[in-house]
């Protein structure tokens, strides 16, 4: 045997079809996992949106907040699909401007367990209206079947001043039940307030919301 053949240089590996098949396997998964990733992650952030309150717009002011454009013809896409899913009719830009609170005045969640204290003062308006909302943003059930007071029926003292009880048990005066147990929502609307809605409104002219106490 001589140095030449023993110094020959070594063949590669013959590629067949079946190999290539197996290399292009991994690609394949991958990019069915993309896929698949891509349609759960939008998807879930398609509920998220329409199930909750619109990302943009918004006016604070305390534990209130509100959308002005919600009901006027400059909504965003967003705002128009919340609307479509809840079936809800917002207040228009010429009717007034609704509020919703989730929280108390110091950012803690309204719950049903706890007992609250809400005013003593209302913005400006022709008449304004306070309603309850169970955490799904359904009306509650309560014994006395009511669930909201208005600008015209609330109790006041001598100095115009109003104070709201929201409890599960009976209270005294202005009462509103809560609901049986979980979150709860608060809705103030304003109809009819004088200038652009939300342009003059501060956080001093809305309900200060208080709790009061927590039972079991």
């Amino acid at each position: 045997m001589t140095n030449a053949t023993a110094a020959a240089p070594m063949r590669a590996p013959m590629t067949t079809p079946s190999t290539v098949s197996r290399r292009r396997v991994p690609t394949a998964i991958l990019v069915v996992y993309a896929l698949l990733l891509a349609l759960v992650l939008g998807l879930g952030s398609t509920y998220r949106a329409i199930n909750g309150n619109p990302p943009f717009g918004s006016l604070r002011l305390g534990p209130w907040q509100a959308w002005p454009k919600l009901g006027s013809p400059e909504a965003d896409p967003y705002m128009r699909a919340i609307l479509a899913h809840r079936s809800d009719v917002p207040l228009a830009t010429g009717e007034g401007l609704g509020f919703v609170a989730a929280q108390d005045s110091e950012g803690r969640p309204l719950n049903s367990a706890c007992t609250y204290s809400l005013g003593t003062t209302a913005p400006i308006a022709r008449l304004w209206t306070v309603t309850l909302y169970d955490g799904e943003g359904r009306l509650p059930a309560t014994e006395l079947g009511r669930r909201s007071f208005t600008s015209a029926e609330v109790l006041r003292d001598s100095q115009d001043r109003f104070t709201m009880t929201l409890s599960r048990s009976l209270q005294p005066g202005n009462w509103l039940q809560l609901p049986a147990n979980g979150p709860f929502m608060i809705s103030l609307r304003l109809y009819d307030p004088p200038g652009a809605a939300g342009a003059n409104l501060e956080e001093s002219d809305f309900p200060a919301i208080q709790r009061l106490g927590c039972g079991s």
